[in-house]
């Protein structure tokens, strides 16, 4: 009998369960360019109230989401300060770049997933001709799976203010860090501009992110959706799926956040195998150190059944998927490659 794959790749790896199914057949749908879909609306509305904000637009995906916001933030010749490992500079292509021809300035991260105050002061350009104009301050919340502090975005937020920036949130897995920390998502989101919010990870949809702002920044981000092809039909029956998600599939997330530690716990007590800070935040765990042969590692694993991401450092994703069964084989999977290599 073959066993069954245990998919720790990402939490996008979710596919929708047979209610999610059904809410998404059932949908009341229209033309969402002609503004006339009630369930694009309806989740729209739900995530600008639950996020404190004053509206909100459906985008196809989190990238375009993101670009968005900062070409309505941004003009021709701007500048945004990034995180070196943040998704917007990162992993989506250079889109602002080539796009929008907004000059990313990135950041390295401190440990903690932050970024230094101090360097984002040090960054912030001088009004001179020679220079780009520094004009938005993005952050990600959750980073590498680590929650960003209150206290950290309270003191960003200020900082962005008195130097005149807005302030961005790329918040892919933001209801990761509300649930973690105990929080309504408002208490993590209104302190920003504008927050992308992202529905097909943990929260289990099959596609779409919600950017939230201020009424006159959305007007501004639906002209640019629809120029860089993000203009859909009847597309609620895609966000029925998000509105599912949010109704059921919210508080779920401390389940995901309660295995990764369980995984994380038992993966520590493997010698030879190194858990980077010995734990995990919210949904992920990361492997610092498997020995130096990552590649064999992987195959090897991958052979048996077990795939995860990354590759240095590895990163295993806990989702709604998973279960503790299928951590505790991950578990015997990993111990028996150190035990034979």
């Amino acid at each position: 009998m073959t066993q069954q794959t245990i998919d720790l790749r990402s939490d996008t790896v979710t596919v929708p369960c047979s209610a999610m199914r059904q809410a998404m057949a059932s949908a009341p749908v229209g033309d969402d360019v002609y503004d006339e879909d009630p369930t694009v609306k309806k989740l729209e509305a739900k995530l600008a109230e639950m996020s404190g904000h004053q509206a909100g637009l459906f985008f196809p995906s989190g990238t375009q989401s993101n670009l968005v916001a900062l070409l309505s933030h941004c003009q021709r010749g701007d500048e945004y300060i990034v995180g070196q490992e943040a998704h917007t500079y990162k992993y989506e292509g250079g889109g602002a770049a080539v796009l929008g021809s907004i000059q990313p300035q990135p950041i390295e991260h401190a440990a903690d997933g932050t970024i230094p105050l101090e360097k984002i002061h040090a960054t912030i350009k001088a009004d001179d001709f020679h220079f780009a104009h520094t004009r938005l301050l993005a952050l990600e919340n959750t980073i590498g799976g680590r929650i960003i502090s209150q206290d950290y975005i309270a003191s960003a937020g200020a900082l962005a203010r008195q130097h005149g920036l807005g302030f961005h949130l790329d918040g892919a897995r933001v209801f990761n860090a509300a649930v973690g920390q105990g929080l309504p998502l408002d208490a993590v989101t209104s302190q920003f501009d504008s927050v992308s919010i992202c529905l097909s990870k943990g929260l289990g949809a099959p596609v779409g992110s919600v950017l939230v702002s201020n009424q006159e920044l959305i007007e501004q981000a639906r002209r640019w959706r629809k120029m860089v092809g993000g203009g859909m039909r009847q597309v609620g029956i895609l966000a029925a799926a998000g509105l599912y998600a949010l109704e059921h599939n919210v508080e779920r997330l401390v389940d995901d956040h309660a295995l990764a530690q369980s995984l994380a716990s038992q993966l520590t007590d493997i010698d030879g195998l190194k858990v980077r800070d010995n734990s995990a935040s919210t949904n992920m765990v990361y492997l610092a150190d498997v020995g130096g042969d990552i590649e064999g590692f992987y195959q090897w694993c991958a052979q048996r059944g077990l795939k995860f991401g990354g590759r240095d450092p590895v990163r295993l994703v806990v989702h709604k998927q998973i279960d503790q069964k299928q951590v505790d084989r991950a578990v015997q999977l990993i111990k028996a490659y150190f035990e034979a290599n």
